[in-house]
């Protein structure tokens, strides 16, 4: 056919049926949760229920109608209908009313659900959790992100192990996605300049209950046909397409938000793919009469960033003249030189300086965070260059620690469990540590609920096994072992994450030999494996054809399995029954971990790495640690310690402990594990934990700051740059000289040390000088301030007299700051000076 277009008509419901049609479009957070909404679509017809990845507008699409009027005439599916239907509205109504201005989230990837692949991986399920928490607390949340016409890879393994992809149109007509309209009801367009042209976008709307996530398209008919394939696939290697995609992340963003007449009050930018927005909110504001100085930092201040992975290749970096390229012309609109331009994302690295997203992110906002403690670390001794004079803990980068959205990763069978024993209310305030009561789960309810999880978990992984092995042309035999793959009443172990190196997929298998030994000793243990390696990384890749390798020349085919193309579905089915959840990250490059809390939400024990979540989450009950926490001269030397912990630990501690049974046949030793793994989870772990943290750490003071900065035509911002730009220009001739003793024992007295400042006509008011001491090494931070000078001679002398609280050897050091008392942050020093 010579096709000339495509049309899509929706069917027209029966009136009992016609509720399914509004939840189909306001669906990703709600059925996810609730099974009776699940339940009335996978009536209508169970077999396309599963072709369709449980989509339910594509679903109603392909139903038959003759299906539909039967169910119509049914008493009984129309009754469930209306009562899922109000409990559908009950739950809109009774979202808390907003206690905060709009806050407008962009991230590349939101991963919703598995019929809508426009994620990856861990971002963007976390952006999606992030999204459902905030309409569950009720914060005045909206989304933007990029509708990926062909969305992210499908994955298919080879019998030996080799990863090929493909991608899969999207049609947005057969997805719960909405156009974007305008007061005539006309689909919203806005454009970005790119060489010279206009690139035209419009934007689809998911409705997540309560917040709007606006998904933006390039792929229009007025657009050449390269600039349509701006948004075709989520992270395109190419670089200059990647650069494309972010700057209509970014700009295309907040353009969109203006033309829907939206003024957030708060930019939350979900690691650095979108920091172009801080580059056009001062572009806005310099059109206005700002300078740019005073307009960064009106900008900034209602700015937050989160970063997300402490590796390097995760942080996009790009070539300066490529920026200039594609963002010619406009170091002009802001009224800065060029140099200054791309010196706002300079990074230096061992091979040259690099413009980067992360450091522009940072650099335009005034708030910053890692995803855990550790994380949390890491990243302010990673862009501690960003602050020279601070110490790394000073660094203003914070964290909130992840968490998942407890309504769409508890299992049905945990979930009514749960109903059953724990305080009435509990869903309704998950960060509540008394409502996970899991010493008030009966022995025998839990266990059998944890047995009908794995039996599931086989059961799928048959039938997902079966399809791969079917389709990778295997011949009859292996198909029908695949019918016989695992067991379910064996102790089941899932490792369920990205191929990359350093997350050590192939770290089981460092002593091949012993590994064999385990799997064949007294007690029984089998493993799936699943994830995906990104196209362009060759090293994960052939890390996926080593373990299949591995696997087969150790005879354990019918006890290890590798399994293809890991989404949310599959997702669901791992984190449900998993009896342990592996993770075995090169520390400390994990930032974050959140399918461990998953499983642990549904009572699987952790066996994991102290890092990221699991350092600050593990407390020798919940679960069981892999190595220690301490430092390696090799990264083979860190291997080989904690290859040996994982098979020591696993099987003289774990395998015992599972297969030990009371005169009831419950493992009651495993159960108590069981128990303080979903009592960890549950509260400290859960989105509605990590969204309150955001709101309060970050939304609440980001609103209030930036709307100081922004009060009288932006006079504050105006003044406060301008107070930079006369200490930039006197701070070089500040003059500061300390006398110390150097080396001294202090033996009962205090340690004496005097300085002269020469504050070359600044205002004392504005400067702060401290005395800065560590003990040991690695000891904390002690800050204590001078007592106030006293002015002669055109100076400032200071004196202090300090005896430390705990004996021990201290390193001391004197420096001199410069902050405005107006505008005083925690996370800003501007001018530093070291004796």
């Amino acid at each position: 056919m010579n096709v000339l277009g495509r049309i899509t008509e929706l069917p027209e419901l029966p009136e009992p049926l016609a509720p399914l049609k509004e939840m189909a479009y306001n669906v990703w957070l709600w059925w996810s949760w609730t099974p009776a909404a699940q339940e009335l679509y996978r009536r209508i017809n169970p077999v396309l229920w599963e072709a369709c990845r449980h989509n339910p507008v594509k679903l109603l699409l392909e139903a038959r109608p003759e299906r539909l009027a039967d169910l119509a005439a049914d008493p009984e599916y129309t009754a469930s209908v209306e009562a899922v239907y109000q409990s559908f509205k009950a739950h809109l109504a009774s979202r808390p009313k907003p206690t905060t201005g709009t806050v407008a989230y962009f991230s590349a990837e939101f991963g919703f659900h598995e019929s809508l692949p426009i994620y990856a991986g861990g971002l963007g399920i976390l952006a999606g959790d992030h999204v459902k928490a905030a309409s569950n607390l009720g914060v005045n949340l909206v989304g933007v992100g990029l509708f990926y016409h062909r969305g992210y890879f499908h994955q298919h393994l080879s019998p030996e192990g080799v990863q090929t992809e493909y991608h899969e149109t999207l049609h947005p007509e057969e997805l719960p996605l909405l156009p974007v309209r305008d007061a005539e009801g006309q689909p919203v367009k806005v454009s970005v300049e790119l060489e010279g042209r206009k690139v035209w976008i419009t934007a689809y709307q998911v409705q997540v209950a309560t917040v709007p996530v606006y998904l933006m398209s390039t792929d229009l008919p007025e657009n050449d046909p390269a600039d349509r394939e701006i948004t075709a696939e989520l992270y395109n290697a190419e670089p200059g397409m990647r650069l494309r995609q972010e700057i209509v992340l970014g700009i295309g963003g907040v353009r969109l938000l203006r033309a829907l007449g939206l003024e957030p009050e708060v930019w939350h930018m979900n690691e650095g793919h979108s920091a172009f927005i801080g580059l056009e909110r001062i572009r806005e504001l310099t059109e206005q009469g700002l300078d740019f100085d005073a307009a960064l930092e009106s900008v900034a201040a209602s700015a937050l960033f989160t970063t997300h992975t402490p590796v390097p290749a995760g942080h996009d970096v790009f070539g300066f003249e490529q920026v200039a390229h594609y963002l010619q012309g406009w170091w002009e609109r802001l009224g800065i030189t060029r140099e200054r331009f791309l010196n706002l994302a300079r990074e230096e690295r061992e091979d040259g300086a690099v413009y980067s997203m992360s450091v522009l992110a940072l650099r335009t906002s005034r708030f910053a965070g890692g995803v855990s403690r550790l994380h949390g670390e890491v990243s302010r001794k990673m862009f501690h260059d960003l602050w020279p004079g601070l110490e790394p803990e000073e660094v203003p980068i914070g964290h909130v620690t992840n968490g998942v959205h407890t309504w769409t990763w508890l299992a049905p069978v945990l979930r009514d469990l749960y109903e059953r024993y724990f305080p009435e209310g509990w869903m309704h305030a998950l960060s509540r540590p008394e409502h996970w009561a899991t010493d008030a789960l009966p022995a025998g309810e839990l266990w059998a609920a944890r047995r009908a999880l794995r039996e599931q978990l086989i059961r799928d992984v048959r039938e997902r096994l079966g399809e791969q092995r079917l389709r990778a042309g295997e011949p009859p035999a292996r198909l029908r072992a695949a019918e016989r793959a695992l067991d379910p009443g064996t102790l089941t172990v899932v490792f369920a994450r990205r191929f990359a190196t350093y997350k050590r997929a192939d770290l089981l298998f460092h002593d091949p030999e012993r590994l064999k030994a385990i799997v064949n000793g007294p007690y029984p243990i089998q493993i799936v494996f699943a994830g995906k390696a990104h196209p362009k990384d060759e090293p994960g890749k052939a890390m996926i054809q080593k373990i299949v390798r591995l696997v087969r020349e150790l005879e354990l085919e019918d006890r290890i399995l590798v399994l293809e193309d890991y989404d949310i579905a599959l997702a669901r089915t791992l984190v449900f029954g998993a009896d342990l959840w592996l993770n075995t990250p090169r520390r400390p490059m994990e930032a974050s971990g959140t399918s461990g809390m998953k499983s642990a939400l549904n009572g699987g024990v952790n066996f994991s790495v102290l890092d990221g979540w699991w350092a600050e989450a593990y407390d020798g009950q919940n679960g069981w640690a892999i190595g220690t926490e301490r430092a390696y001269d090799s990264l083979a030397a860190q291997d080989a310690a904690d290859a040996a912990s994982l098979y020591d630990t696993l099987e003289h501690e774990i395998l015992p402990l599972f297969y030990a049974r009371d005169a009831e046949g419950i493992p009651t030793g495993w159960l108590g594990r069981v128990r303080r793994s979903i009592r960890t989870a549950g509260a400290a772990f859960s989105a509605e934990r990590m969204v309150n943290e955001y709101l309060n750490a970050y939304y609440k003071p980001a609103e209030a700051h930036g709307q100081v900065l922004r009060e009288g035509g932006h006079a504050r911002a105006r003044e406060l740059a301008a107070w930079k730009k006369r200490m930039a220009e006197r701070w070089r001739q500040v003059r500061l000289e300390a006398r110390a003793p150097g080396d001294l024992r202090l033996n009962g007295k205090p340690l004496e040390v005097a300085a002269s400042v020469d504050p070359a006509g600044i205002d004392p008011r504005y400067l702060r000088l401290e005395l800065l001491l560590r003990r040991g090494a690695t000891g904390p931070l002690q800050r204590v301030a001078f007592p106030e000078p006293e002015a002669h001679d055109g100076r400032l002398h200071y004196h202090i007299r300090y005896r430390p609280d705990l004996p021990g050897s201290y390193v001391y050091g004197v420096r001199l700051a410069a902050q405005h008392p107006d505008f005083a942050q925690p996370f800003e020093v501007a001018f530093v000076r070291w004796a």
